[in-house]
């Protein structure tokens, strides 16, 4: 790649990077909010949510807009609109304007995150040049990891605050170098913006997602409750007729009928889904029930980040040589692994050498495995056109199903309060996640199996 082309993908990864660094920062700083805020463990994760529902709410659009206005102009805009919010949100001191400020960074990274993706995609062709960029796309996602969970540590120590200050700087600097590097888009997609689409699309998940997390408090029975079902229904029932009458749909439905591409958005709702519900289980857990102090908990967990920032760069070659099925099995079994292991071996006081460290190594390599070899899939053989379309959707459905996920967790958490031991109010989510894992699994490891059986068939 000429220097021209390391720059872009610098810049298209420094953005990566601050997603990592921001998810993790404020993951370690949730028990400190939460007392100073004085926020139950049912509000805070309306910060982990909040975040969630405006990123997936608004992801599609985000893809498609990039393809219509144009990916540099799209891309800058919503990044200047995410270091503004971090600078809100570390001086707000009210917990509902904090959250509004967490879904605030939430629609701006819709927009960035499939930009990025799609930037990425249209710039490195398919094939061992696009796998090695995606290699060092997930590299840096994971280095935004590490760093954050070492800086919340240290951050939190100060003040939780400064966990949301601390991207602002850098997303002014990566703002700055997008100008300078990113070039002007040659083409766009012709058409119309699918303003029907996009609404009943946004407001079908966004009620879905918030009907599922408010349920739990305010009964599944109650009118509220099943009055908002029955509209989100309608609202994705009529988003899904649109999009067989529109012109210029938002989504092409056809690409749904590629079973490779559903697989892959169904394998990153089992990746997202169970990995960030486990993280927010654990940063309450190690914090506030064995009592580890921010920066303890941290280090606890880096070996994640770790192994996804040393193993991502050899993924690339991997894919080109195995193919992303069988990565994306062994990045499940991995998963499904950490999860039951930690199941097995917790107890009331788990040792960090014999329960701890072997779950991270697990998860960081599910991760390693599974984030590379998804997104790969997810847009392989897709037209440059449909970039914007196909990685939204792939990252629409890993923040929806994750939103999905962690507020079921978070309904079974709250329910086992009164559970005995102190894992005791944990375990029923993380037998959630596990389950959610191992269908993932399955999702990928039966297609496979019937690929090969009549093959080996023939020859015998």
């Amino acid at each position: 790649m000429d220097p021209r082309l390391w720059g872009v993908l610098a810049v298209l990864c420094a953005v990566l990077f601050l997603d990592g660094l921001d998810v993790s920062m404020v993951g370690v700083a949730l028990p400190s909010i939460g007392s100073e805020l004085g926020l139950s463990t049912t509000s805070l994760q309306w910060i982990v949510n909040g975040y969630v529902l405006g990123y997936g709410g608004l992801l599609l659009l985000g893809g498609r807009t990039a393809d219509l206005l144009g990916r540099r102009r799209v891309f800058l805009i919503a990044l200047g609109v995410f270091a503004v919010a971090s600078l809100v949100g570390g001086l707000v001191s009210d917990g509902t304007l904090l959250i509004v400020t967490r879904f605030i960074k939430g629609l701006a990274a819709a927009f960035t995150a499939p930009t990025a993706l799609s930037i990425l995609t249209t710039t490195f062709h398919e094939g061992p040049a696009r796998n090695r960029a995606l290699s060092v796309f997930s590299v840096f996602g994971a280095s935004g990891y590490s760093s954050g969970l070492i800086l919340g540590g240290l951050l939190t120590s100060f003040g939780w605050r400064w966990t949301f200050l601390t991207p602002v700087p850098l997303a002014v600097l990566a703002l700055i170098a997008g100008v300078l590097l990113i070039p002007r888009d040659r083409t766009r997609v012709e058409g119309g913006h699918d303003l029907v689409g996009a609404v009943t699309l946004t407001g079908g998940m966004l009620l879905a997602v918030y009907t599922v997390v408010s349920a739990p408090d305010r009964g599944w029975l109650d009118p509220l409750t099943i009055g908002s079902v029955v509209v989100a229904a309608a609202l994705l029932a009529g988003f899904v007729v649109t999009e067989k009458k529109v012109a210029h749909p938002l989504v092409r439905l056809g690409i749904l009928r590629i079973g490779s591409i559903v697989r892959a958005n169904l394998s990153i709702v089992a990746l997202f889904g169970s990995f960030l519900s486990f993280q927010f289980m654990m940063t309450l857990y190690l914090q506030d029930v064995l009592h580890w102090s921010p920066l303890k908990m941290a280090m606890g967990l880096l070996p994640i980040g770790l192994l996804v920032a040393f193993a991502s760069p050899f993924v690339g070659r991997l894919i080109d040589r195995y193919g992303t099925p069988r990565l994306i099995i062994s990045s499940m079994v991995s998963l499904s692994l950490g999860y039951v292991w930690f199941l097995a071996t917790a107890g009331d006081s788990p040792n960090y050498l014999v329960t701890v460290l072997p779950t991270m190594l697990l998860l960081g390599g599910g991760f390693a495995f599974g984030f590379s070899s998804i997104m790969a899939q997810a847009t392989d053989g897709i037209d440059d056109s449909e970039q914007g379309l196909a990685s939204g959707l792939v990252q629409t459905s890993g923040q929806v199903g994750a939103a999905l996920v962690l507020a079921v967790v978070t309904a079974l958490v709250a329910g086992g309060a009164q559970s005995g031991g102190d894992f005791g109010q944990f375990h029923p989510g993380v037998n959630l996640v596990s389950g959610v894992a191992v269908v993932g699994l399955l999702l990928n490891l039966i297609p496979l199996i019937r690929h090969y059986r009549p093959k080996h068939g023939a020859t015998t």
